[in-house]
């Protein structure tokens, strides 16, 4: 009889070795997943501190690039308002211009009438 419980005592080590490793396999696999799911986590919170970094440093560069247009625009505008000066091109002088112009038109006119009128 000693020979038969010592064949179930070993079976039985057997059965509950087996099902340690077992236990082993299963906990090796909780503890991937859980790792897994902590380097997801973390590279989910990374994803998105980086995009609202990027989208951070885009609306900081867009605002440099509006205020440089601004500025290159203004410069522009300066530039051609000045070349307009020079030229005799500006809207207020243009008007003014044109004004004298016809009333010397108008003076000539009525100077040829009367030379025209007296021969």
């Amino acid at each position: 009889m000693a020979a038969k419980d010592d064949i179930k005592s070993k079976i039985s080590e057997a059965e509950e070795f087996a099902r340690k490793i077992w236990l082993a396999g299963l906990g090796a696999y909780g503890k991937s997943v859980d790792e897994a799911q902590g380097q997801y986590e973390k590279l989910s919170k990374d994803a998105n501190k980086m995009f609202d970094d990027l989208v951070s440093k885009g609306e900081t560069l867009e605002s440099d690039a509006k205020d440089k247009f601004k500025e290159t625009t203004s410069e522009v505008e300066s530039r051609v308002a000045d070349v307009r000066k020079k030229l005799g091109l500006d809207t207020d002088d243009t008007d003014q211009k044109i004004e004298e112009l016809s009333a010397k038109v108008d003076a000539l006119t009525e100077a040829v009438a009367k030379l025209a009128a007296n021969k």
